[in-house]
Formats: C-alpha cells, sequence, structure tokens
C-alpha cells in the first residue's frame, strides 16, 4: 500500500499480536506531546500510533516497536498470519526504524538460544546472540535503576527527572551475552552451537544502502551487579568482568531493551526513541 504522507507526518505502530502493546501506544501518545511541548530543534512532527496485525497496517508505518510478551507466542502468531516475511523486510531490507522490547529484543536477534524443541523463527536486525529468560521465573521479576547516558543526549527531555536514573522493570528478561561481527548474511558460526536458532537473512534495499550504514552493535546500556558470563567473539574489546549484563544495544535502525519501559509510565526512552525516529525520516526523505 502506498501512503501519500507530508513532510511532517509520521505513523508508528506497534506489532499487537501479543504482548504489551497498549502500554506501547500510551506511552508513545505521552512522549508525543512532551516533544510537542518542548522540541525546538526538529521539524514539528503530526504523529500517528496504530496497532499492527496484518501486512497492510505494516506498510503504512515508518516505525515500528514490538512488544515484551511470550517471544514464541508472537513468533507463531506472526507466522500463522503472514506477518513474519513482511516484518524481516521491514527490519532488514527497508531497515526502518524498528525497536523492541523483552520479547521484542529476542525477535530481533540474529541469534538466540532454543527454550523448546524446534525453537522459534526470529526477525533478526541485531548482529548479537540472547540469552532468554536469564534471570529465570516470572516469580522473579525485579526492578532496577538503570544509568542509561542517551538519555541525558535526547535533545527533547528538558523535562523533570532527565537525569535520573530510569526504574527499568525485568520481567523474565533476556540479556545480550554476545556482540556478534557484522557479517554479509547468517550468523553461521552461530548456528553450529547446539541449541541455536538464527535469523534467515536479507538483502538490503539498494536505495537504502546509500542512506545507512549497518556498522556494528553498539551497547546503550548495563545493568550493573549482575556479572554476566560475557562471551566475546574479538570484534570489540571485551567489556570488564564486573560492568554487568548488557540489557540495551542499538545496531543503525534497530534498537532493543531487555526491560519494559513500556510497563513503567516513564516515556523518556520514548522520548528519545521517536527523536530516533525524526532524524531517521528527516535523512530518508531529504531531496
Amino acid at each position: 500500500m502506498t501512503v501519500n504522507k507530508g513532510k511532517g507526518d509520521v505513523t508508528v505502530g506497534v506489532l499487537a499480536l501479543q504482548g504489551a502493546f497498549s502500554e506501547h501506544i500510551q506511552l508513545l501518545r505521552q512522549a508525543a506531546e512532551i516533544l510537542a511541548d518542548k522540541h525546538t530543534t526538529l521539524v514539528r512532527r503530526r504523529w500517528t500510533f496504530i496497532e499492527v496485525r496484518t501486512e497492510l497496517e505494516l506498510s503504512s508505518c515508518d516505525a515500528l516497536i514490538i512488544p515484551g510478551g511470550e517471544s514464541t507466542a508472537i513468533s507463531l502468531v506472526a507466522q500463522r498470519s503472514n506477518m513474519l516475511e513482511p516484518l524481516r523486510d521491514f527490519v532488514k531490507v527497508s531497515r526502518k526504524p524498528t525497536w523492541g522490547t523483552c520479547a521484542g529484543l529476542i525477535l530481533l536477534a540474529e541469534s538466540a538460544n532454543r527454550t523448546k524443541k524446534g525453537g522459534q523463527e526470529l526477525i533478526g536486525g541485531l548482529d548479537v546472540r540472547v540469552n532468554r529468560n536469564h534471570f529465570g521465573r516470572q516469580i522473579e521479576s525485579f526492578q532496577a535503576n538503570l544509568d542509561l547516558p542517551f538519555l541525558s543526549k535526547a535533545n527533547g527531555n528538558d523535562f523533570v527527572g532527565t537525569n535520573e536514573p530510569f526504574k527499568a522493570i525485568f520481567i523474565r528478561a533476556p540479556i545480550v551475552e554476545r556482540l556478534l561481527p557484522n557479517v554479509n548474511g547468517e550468523q553461521i558460526e552461530q548456528a553450529t552451537i547446539e541449541e541455536t536458532v538464527i535469523a534467515p537473512s536479507r538483502s538490503m534495499d539498494e536505495t537504502v544502502r546509500k542512506i545507512i550504514n549497518i556498522g556494528e552493535v553498539e551497547v546503550m546500556g548495563i545493568l550493573p551487579g549482575r556479572a554476566a558470563a560475557l562471551k566475546h567473539d574479538g570484534t570489540k574489546e571485551k567489556l570488564d568482568a564486573e560492568a554487568g549484563d548488557i540489557i540495551a544495544v542499538r545496531q543503525a535502525n534497530v534498537f532493543g531493551t531487555s526491560f519494559h519501559p513500556e510497563l513503567t509510565g516513564d516515556a523518556r526512552i520514548h522520548v528519545w526513541w521517536l527523536e530516533q525516529v525524526s532524524e531517521a525520516l528527516n535523512r530518508r526523505r531529504s531531496p
């Protein structure tokens, strides 16, 4: 579906197959109001937020959030509703801005450990290996105050609480246990590891390739005090053993968080992400 949009029009979708999609919609609306009130440097946007369940709805989106929930359930529903390939095209071919929280991070990883025989389908987009349910069962869920430096750099976040720790909620959360090299194709070496599922490769659109440099994965957040058994392939320097677990990463158009910002009532990360979406659209829509 072709949608004619003005320069300031942006449609952000939240995948609504399962999980906490309505909570994301609420915080996105709050974030858009904050940007409208506080922002002076970016083009004034007219934001539309929609729930996405079909390929037609996805095709109208400029950006997408894949929410927390059950990654296996989201994957199965997406497969049965013929949404997996459109999602892979959105993330890996068109390279539109995409954010995954918790289950969404798992789905956006290029490699993950299996949870049951046969595993599940991954979308991919982030050259990382995730360990799902790293912190145990739902009864072992917890909250933690995170220092997220990227929030203090957000242009629109000049409201009360910007520099305060972000109180993150972890529910059966994954972590990023390995940063993988940016390869042209599937993570073949990961496929040789026992009990591992990998995402299928997709070639980026050639027009988009002129705009976006995929580059390496950037660590955006660490959970301190919980030393990870971190494995690394040598593409970057090893993190200090006491640094903690990687719980937020970004690579080009794709952002992932282990925790659930949508359950906090704190819109700061949503504000920051909408800024990233706006800047990405500026690059795409420039003559």
